[in-house]
């Protein structure tokens, strides 16, 4: 790479870097190769937080508790969900992503807006553009940098899901959900120049490869 280390980080801070994608896609572990590929870039470790949705703060993390419980008698509505998540949000955006931007860090989250388009809007059926809606009423036009959205096949995230132990509330959905957010998915990556696929089936070595290499490029791109 043509650019130094010294001037990476500095190119790097006031950066969110999203990573997206379905159960067993890898979010966990393509975060930590985000997190050599910083240190790489000679990024601090303390100038670098990591953020998960829902939850990432102590309301949020309540918020995340109700969105994958299950209550006996009680159904959680779509509408109550898709508003719990972007309550959530905001709750995240407002007392740790900006504070932490706002202090020349790097933010590294595990999902983001893409999700709630996808999951509620795809998955769920909810009107993309009422979910376009709130997401202009809570953030505004507050946007990730950089996002990597992690493609499997449904079948075999679920499988890996299944392999981490009891699915939760969300998982346990029927596989045309799952294709339905997926397509949503790759449709809003289409769209948006500042985001890009990974092929996620592939060996982990391989993904690694994938994630460096457009790490590598994006940061080539920053002024």
């Amino acid at each position: 790479m043509s650019v130094s280390k010294e001037s990476a980080s500095q190119k790097l801070s006031n950066k969110f870097i999203v990573i997206e994608g379905l159960e067993g896609a890898g979010k966990s572990t393509a975060i930590s190769y985000i997190g050599e590929w910083l240190a790489l870039m000679n990024m601090p470790a303390e100038n670098i937080v990591y953020t998960r949705e829902p939850g990432g703060t102590e309301l949020a993390e309540k918020m995340r508790d109700i969105v994958k419980m299950e209550v006996q008698g009680e159904t959680l509505e779509d509408k109550a969900e898709l508003l719990l998540l972007y309550a959530a949000r905001v709750q995240l955006v407002e007392h740790k992503i900006k504070p932490a931007l706002a202090n020349d860090c790097i933010v590294v989250g595990d999902r983001h807006n893409y999700s709630s388009l996808a999951y509620q809007g795809g998955g769920r059926g909810i009107d993309l553009q009422l979910i376009e809606d709130i997401k202009q009423l809570a953030l505004g036009d507050f946007k990730a940098d950089l996002t990597l959205y992690l493609d499997v096949e449904p079948e075999l995230g679920l499988s890996r899901a299944r392999g981490r132990g009891e699915l939760d509330r969300i998982e346990r959905q029927a596989i045309d959900f799952f294709q339905r957010t997926r397509s949503v998915f790759l449709s809003l990556v289409e769209d948006d120049k500042n985001a890009f696929t990974i092929d996620a089936g592939q060996t982990p070595e391989l993904v690694k490869k994938a994630i460096f290499i457009q790490l590598d490029k994006w940061l080539a791109s920053l002024t």
